[in-house]
C-alpha cells in the first residue's frame, strides 16, 4: 500500500512508523483517534469511517475547512507561498495576524503558512495561547497542494472534534478500533515536549489513558492501540496489554546530532 503524507509538518508524526502501526491495528468498521495530530494514521489506513479528535482547536479547524471548502482554501493558501512571503519581515506580522484572527477560514490559511514557514514545523503556543514559533528560514517552503486534495477526499469518511481524549473515547462503540498517539512520556528532563496547546499531558493523564484503554478492551471488547516511548514507566502502565517494540528516528532536536534513534512501544489492548 502506498504511503500518503500529511499536508502539515508535525512533531512526532507517525509517517515513518506507519507500516508497523498498520500491522498491529485490528480490523473494524471505524477508527477512532483521540490524538489525531497531522493525520498520518488516518491517511494510511482503510476503515469505513473515522472519528478524529485533538485538543488543538487550530488543527481541527483547518481539517474542517479543508474538508468542506478545499478549492477556496488551496487558492488562498497558495498565495502565501510566493517567494516574497518567505521572509522574516513578512512571517512575523503574519504570525501576529494569526494570533489576533477570529475568522475560521483566514485562521486556517495562516496556520498552514506558519506550519510550513516556521522553525522545524513546530506547533507551540505560549501561556496566552499565542503561536510563538520563530521563522524557519527555508529556501523554498513546499506547498502541499496534492496532499490537501488527497486529505479532503479522504475526509469525506471522517468527522473531526476538538475535545479531550476521554470524551473521544466515550464515542467508541463495538466494531470500533481506537488508536492513541498521546504526547510521549519524556525520555529525560530536557526532552519534555508534553506542553501541547496549553494542556499539560502529565503522568496522571498518561495513567488515566492506560486505564481507559484497558477498560474499553475489557468491558466493551473495543481494541485499543497506544504508542509511546519504551520506558520503565510505560511498561508498568501498559502491563495488561500486548507490547510490541519498535525503533524510531527522532527529528525534533535542533541539534542534528540529537536526532538519534529511540525505542518506542505499541501497547495493544484486546
Amino acid at each position: 500500500m502506498k504511503k500518503n503524507r500529511a499536508f502539515l509538518k508535525w512533531a512526532g508524526g507517525k509517517y515513518p512508523l506507519i507500516e508497523t502501526i498498520r500491522r498491529h491495528l485490528p480490523a473494524g468498521g471505524c477508527l477512532i483517534e483521540p490524538f489525531v495530530g497531522a493525520g498520518s494514521v488516518f491517511l494510511n489506513t482503510e476503515y469505513d469511517y473515522y472519528i478524529l479528535a485533538d485538543i488543538n482547536s487550530d488543527l481541527i479547524n483547518i481539517f474542517n475547512i479543508v474538508k468542506e471548502r478545499p478549492n477556496d482554501f488551496i487558492r488562498d493558501a497558495r498565495a502565501l507561498f510566493a517567494a516574497d512571503a518567505n521572509l522574516s519581515e513578512v512571517y512575523y506580522p503574519l504570525r501576529s495576524a494569526f494570533n489576533l484572527c477570529t475568522d475560521a477560514h483566514e485562521r486556517a490559511v495562516l496556520f498552514l503558512y506558519l506550519n510550513r514557514h516556521c522553525y522545524n514545523g513546530l506547533c507551540r503556543y505560549n501561556l496566552s495561547g499565542e503561536f510563538n514559533v520563530p521563522f524557519g528560514r527555508y529556501k523554498k517552503p513546499y506547498f502541499p497542494e496534492w496532499e490537501l486534495y488527497q486529505f479532503a477526499e479522504k475526509a469525506r469518511r471522517a468527522v473531526f472534534f476538538c475535545e479531550h481524549y476521554d470524551k473521544t473515547l466515550s464515542r467508541a462503540v463495538p466494531g470500533s478500533v481506537v488508536y492513541c498517539d498521546p504526547p510521549y512520556v519524556p525520555l529525560s528532563t530536557t526532552a519534555n515536549f508534553t506542553a501541547y496547546y496549553n494542556h499539560r499531558f502529565n503522568l496522571i493523564e498518561q495513567q488515566n489513558l492506560a486505564r481507559l484503554a484497558s477498560q474499553l478492551a475489557g468491558e466493551s471488547k473495543i481494541p485499543v492501540l497506544i504508542s509511546n516511548h519504551d520506558t520503565a514507566l510505560t511498561r508498568q502502565w501498559y502491563n495488561d496489554a500486548v507490547l510490541y517494540y519498535v525503533t524510531a528516528r527522532r527529528t525534533i532536536s535542533s541539534n542534528i546530532f540529537g536526532r538519534k534513534r529511540v525505542n518506542e512501544l505499541l501497547a495493544l489492548y484486546l
